[in-house]
């Protein structure tokens, strides 16, 4: 393989354009992947992405940053629909925009910090969260994972995504939330594909 590996990023919410770009580079690292190009996300709207034509104009924009191996991961929460059903027709409608680059979508299940709470243990102390902090029982089916965090914060303050998502995408335990949270565990495996080309 010549040249580097490129993951060009579409997500919805201000936090994950810091937070994602963390993650990409830890998982990269874990495979031993170095010669990795991670731009910055894109952030579109949620509504404007399921809207007609969304999903299709924000995967070909960011397919232009790809030159070689690699390809377009789209990462949203799946909030209130059912990402067994969101997942799929997005995924059909980013590759009918780009059928000939790698594509991925995935929908984190109720949000992206529902992986954080699935690896609580891992964040005790950090970010002024509870020591210790023990993770709920099924973490993947809490409708509020930020407020779960800001209800847990032991230094007066509240979770905020633009403050604190990228500072806990870095800490928590990868593999303790793969193993708690399936939409975690398909995230990885979207992404080890997109970077190893398998």
């Amino acid at each position: 393989m010549t040249g580097p590996v490129t993951i060009a990023s579409i997500v919805e919410g201000d936090g994950e354009v810091s937070a994602l770009p963390v993650l990409l580079r830890r998982i990269a690292g874990t495979l031993s992947c170095w010669d990795v190009r991670i731009p910055p996300p894109r952030r579109v709207p949620r509504s404007r992405l399921v809207a007609r034509g969304g999903v299709e104009n924000a995967v070909l924009q960011a397919s232009y940053q790809l030159t070689g191996a690699g390809g377009v991961l789209l990462l949203i929460d799946s909030d209130d629909d059912c990402p067994a059903s969101l997942g799929p027709e997005l995924l059909r409608r980013a590759r009918e925009a780009r059928g000939d680059r790698e594509i991925s979508v995935v929908l984190a299940c109720q949000e992206f910090e529902a992986w954080f709470l699935a690896a609580a243990e891992s964040l005790s102390g950090h970010r002024g969260l509870a020591d210790p902090l023990l993770p709920p029982p099924n973490p993947e089916g809490i409708r509020g994972a930020k407020e779960w965090l800001s209800a847990r914060k032991s230094d007066g303050t509240r979770y905020r995504e633009t403050v604190d998502q990228a500072a806990l995408a870095a800490l928590f335990d990868m593999e303790q939330a793969r193993k708690a949270a399936p939409s975690f565990d398909k995230f990885w495996r979207d992404v080890e594909r997109l970077l190893l080309g398998r």
